[in-house]
C-alpha cells in the first residue's frame, strides 16, 4: 500500500508527509498561481480570473476583487507554510484551494476540457496534471 501524503493527527492538525521533491512541486505550483495573479497576460489568466459561476459575478468588480484576493492570499500562505511538518485546517484548505486553482488553470490554458483533448495530450503535461490530481485527492481525504 502506498504511503499517505497527508494524515489527520489526533490534535486536529494535518501532517504533511511530502518528500523534498513533493514540496518543491507544491512550491512551484503556488509560485505559478501567485505569478498568474499578478500578471494579466499570464497563460493561466483565463482560468484564474474567470468567474466560478458566470451568471452570478461576471460583471461584479467587488466579487472579482474578492476572488483575486483569496487566490493571492492562499498561494502566499502555501509558500509561507511549505516547510511545516503540520498544517492547521485553514492552512491545509489554502493548499487545497491553490492546487485546485492551478489544476483548473492548466486545464483551461491547455484546452484539456474533454476526454478527447486529454487523450490527445501526453508527456510532462499529463504527468503534471496527474500529480496535481493525486495531491488533491490525498489532501481531500483529510479535510
Amino acid at each position: 500500500m502506498a504511503a499517505r501524503l497527508f494524515a489527520r493527527r489526533r490534535d486536529g492538525r494535518v501532517e504533511v508527509r511530502l518528500s523534498d521533491e513533493g514540496r518543491a512541486f507544491v512550491a512551484a505550483t503556488a509560485r505559478e498561481v501567485a505569478a498568474a495573479e499578478g500578471d494579466p497576460g499570464h497563460a493561466w489568466g483565463a482560468g484564474l480570473h474567470a468567474p466560478i459561476d458566470p451568471g452570478r459575478d461576471a460583471d461584479d468588480p467587488l466579487a472579482i476583487l474578492s476572488r483575486q484576493s483569496d487566490l493571492a492570499s492562499n498561494a502566499e500562505l502555501v509558500l509561507a507554510t511549505l516547510a511545516e511538518a503540520t498544517l492547521s485546517d485553514a492552512e491545509a484548505w489554502a493548499w487545497f484551494c491553490t492546487l485546485q486553482v492551478a489544476l483548473r488553470s492548466i486545464a483551461v490554458a491547455n484546452g484539456l476540457l474533454d476526454d478527447d483533448a486529454w487523450n490527445a495530450r501526453g508527456g510532462s503535461l499529463v504527468e503534471h496534471v496527474q500529480t496535481l490530481q493525486a495531491l488533491l485527492f490525498e489532501l481531500a481525504k483529510v479535510l
